[in-house]
């Protein structure tokens, strides 16, 4: 395609978010994802907050329907036109949490909600900005305290995920570490001897909209199927889950967002002079100290790490770098990552941040979140250099970041070598979060 102007990106990431748009809220991609999606409403509505401050609202208002009334938010809101065996896959009600009359998966999806809440907001007057943060607060407290009371079962400060869908970067190299080591059923594992994941692959729905080279492994979906069937079984008891799992990882990714969004939570609770619980501040605090646990000093990396065994699950990812957006760690390993970014066999590609660094055995261009690049990482990083101060730095990544989109279209990701599309075509929180590149200086 050719390549675009700039304000021709902007027309056109709008039409993106117009021919996505379902009413109350934004589906990620067509046919692909017909739903709603938990973080990807949130970075949406950082975007449509430039063009229609109130959609904005209405996109973020739509997910306390889902809410369920333990606090979780989850990953999934079905839609009411949806096939019913994508429903019945969850069977969210089988849990006594679970809203009433709105089917929604099971588990959650990153914290990103305080974020998109607090960026609304800077579009609103005063009294109307008090007055919609008034609104989201209850939710919001009601949600980070659902995360330390559920998911912070020693009180470590670190959330624990239940399921590779949580983190939001599904197939990373740490969780599909940990996926082959602690939940690989005997049946996938007959099945991927025999190479009969040909066969299943006929089956899979979103390979019959995607290049299947793009997506994870027929494998790899499995073992995934087959971990929501034991959160089922469980009705999605963490506590039930816990006493005999070996499946349970504090992830980087989801930690780091946490971080900001609790931040993000006590300015909205300032702005509006309302008292966090003082609890849940301690657990703030002990969240960002903890952080620090992740470091390993031998590699320069953060690293998820195993509930179980404590230790660190030493597989690359673009989660390294997201300590820069948490804002909360020493420049001595700010500048690390830097480096990291610069080093060409690490993040420092063609058009970066690669999803997993380029000289990793893991690497993989266009597989998901095994090697491509993403729009959303791109603009959490930014966002973290410049509160850190690199703002030459973080306008060149944006720079990349806008070029990257303006040649090659608003697809899900991308190759970080050759740039070339990959995914779903027309995805929302690419649109959205290209507006507000371009939109934010």
């Amino acid at each position: 395609m050719a390549e675009l102007t700039q304000t021709e990106l902007l027309e056109e990431a709008e039409k993106v978010l117009k021919k996505n748009d379902r009413g109350k809220f934004t589906v990620p991609a067509g046919d692909l994802y017909p739903h709603q999606w938990f973080w990807d409403s949130c970075f949406i509505a950082c975007g449509l907050r430039h063009i229609d401050i109130d959609r904005a609202q209405i996109e973020l208002l739509s997910l306390l329907r889902g809410q369920w009334s333990n606090g979780m938010f989850p990953n999934i809101i079905f839609s009411e036109n949806a096939e019913h065996r994508e429903s019945e896959l969850w069977r969210s009600y089988l849990s006594p949490y679970s809203p009433n009359k709105v089917a929604t998966s099971g588990v959650t999806q990153p914290p990103m909600l305080a974020e998109a809440v607090v960026r609304v907001g800077e579009k609103l007057r005063s009294a109307d900005q008090k007055s919609w943060y008034q609104q989201m607060l209850p939710h919001l407290v009601k949600y980070h305290e659902w995360l330390y009371t559920d998911r912070d079962p020693h009180q470590e400060g670190l959330i624990l995920l239940l399921h590779p869908y949580e983190s939001g970067l599904d197939n990373s190299p740490p969780w599909i570490s940990e996926l082959r080591k602690h939940s690989m059923p005997w049946w996938i594992r007959i099945i991927e001897k025999l190479h009969l994941d040909v066969i299943v692959n006929l089956f899979r729905r979103d390979t019959k909209h995607i290049r299947p080279g793009d997506r994870m492994s027929t494998i790899e979906a499995l073992a995934y199927w087959a971990a929501i069937l034991r959160l089922r079984r469980k009705a999605y008891n963490s506590e039930a889950l816990l006493s005999r799992s070996l499946f349970a990882v504090e992830d980087l990714a989801f930690n780091c967002m946490l971080v900001r969004s609790n931040k993000r939570l006590q300015e909205i609770a300032k702005t509006i002079h309302e008292e966090l619980p003082p609890w849940l501040l301690e657990r703030f605090k002990k969240t960002e100290e903890s952080l620090e646990e992740l470091w390993d000093e031998a590699t320069g990396q953060y690293y998820s790490r195993s509930f179980v065994s404590h230790k660190l699950i030493e597989e690359s990812s673009i989660a390294t770098l997201l300590p820069l957006y948490a804002g909360t760690i020493s420049e001595d390993r700010v500048k690390r990552l830097m480096e990291l970014i610069a080093r060409p066999e690490y993040f420092g590609a063609e058009w970066p941040l690669p999803s997993v660094p380029l000289s990793d055995p893991n690497y993989q261009e266009l597989k998901y979140w095994q090697g491509p690049t993403w729009i959303n990482m791109n603009w959490m990083i930014i966002d973290g250099l410049r509160r850190y101060g690199y703002q030459k730095e973080a306008l060149e990544l944006k720079k990349r970041t806008l070029d990257l989109v303006k040649k090659n279209g608003f697809n899900e990701y991308f190759s970080a070598k050759d740039g070339c599309p990959a995914g779903a075509p027309n995805f929302s929180w690419t649109a959205a979060l290209i507006i507000d590149l371009l939109k934010t200086s």
